[in-house]
């Protein structure tokens, strides 16, 4: 049934550009038909007040290089072990430098990256789902660099969590991140190949090093969730493909 309901649908709403190619290939669906519509953001102003207090009741210090990541703990689909095999060389690199990873998420592999975690330096584990959105900000806003380096993504929504939070962003260039960064640092982020831990601890070390470029790109990157993802920009994007003759008649009577 799908092939005869994709074919024939009215329309189809499709983040990714290559599952926009994927379908286009597969079923034939012509480009008027599909909507290349993201998902949206909540780019509300965050309140980085509160940053120190989150730091201190982890364990961080005021001026401790922090590096975020979260979301579901699955380790294949997540690329968490590439994460973890680059933390690892960043500390071997440079053993005293006052620096953090922040893991924040659960999921079917906690034990083993439990066990990761337990040898593996300069680590701080929020273990468990955080479903409170300001709570959540809260990581965020506390950190300095971001990291995604899944080897799958639909749309990545963590990825534009942590840029409205004003993150830079290392990500691997899988479709769902790549999507985001295709233009790399000027929309916000450095993009690494997939598994590569190498360049991933090289990327991350790069911003942890440079705070004036980290920042500079995490402003970047709030400013591309304002005007591409927020709720705003994103619903009339929707109501533009939804309603295409109600727009007309708008403009008719305008």
């Amino acid at each position: 049934m799908r092939g005869a309901t994709v074919r024939h649908c009215a329309g189809l709403i499709i983040p990714s550009e290559a599952e926009i190619v994927r379908v286009q290939t597969e079923y034939g669906v012509p480009s008027e038909r599909i909507g290349p519509i993201p998902n949206p953001v909540d780019v509300a102003a965050r309140d980085p007040s509160d940053r120190q207090v989150v730091r201190a009741r982890l364990g961080i210090g005021r001026d401790t290089r922090v590096v975020a990541w979260h979301g579901r703990v699955q380790i294949s689909k997540k690329g968490l072990d590439t994460l973890l095999n680059a933390w690892s060389r960043i500390c071997s690199r440079r053993p005293d430098a006052d620096i953090r990873l922040l893991l924040v998420g659960d999921g079917r592999d906690r034990d083993v990256i439990r066990r990761r975690v337990d040898s593996t330096n300069k680590v701080v584990w929020i273990d468990r789902y955080v479903f409170e959105r300001r709570e959540l900000w809260s990581y965020l806003l506390a950190a300095d660099v971001y990291a995604i380096p899944s080897r799958r993504e639909g749309f990545a929504v963590a990825l534009l969590e942590a840029m409205a939070c004003g993150l830079p962003v290392v990500g691997s260039d899988v479709p769902g991140v790549a999507d985001v960064l295709a233009r790399g640092e000027a929309d916000g982020g450095i993009v690494v190949p997939c598994e590569d831990s190498a360049a991933l601890a090289d990327a991350l070390v790069r911003l942890l090093d440079a705070p004036e470029l980290a920042r500079q790109l995490g402003h970047v990157a709030r400013q591309r969730m304002e005007k591409e993802f927020s709720l705003e920009v994103i619903g009339a994007k929707l109501r533009q493909f939804l309603f295409p003759d109600d727009r007309s008649e708008r403009r008719q009577r305008g």
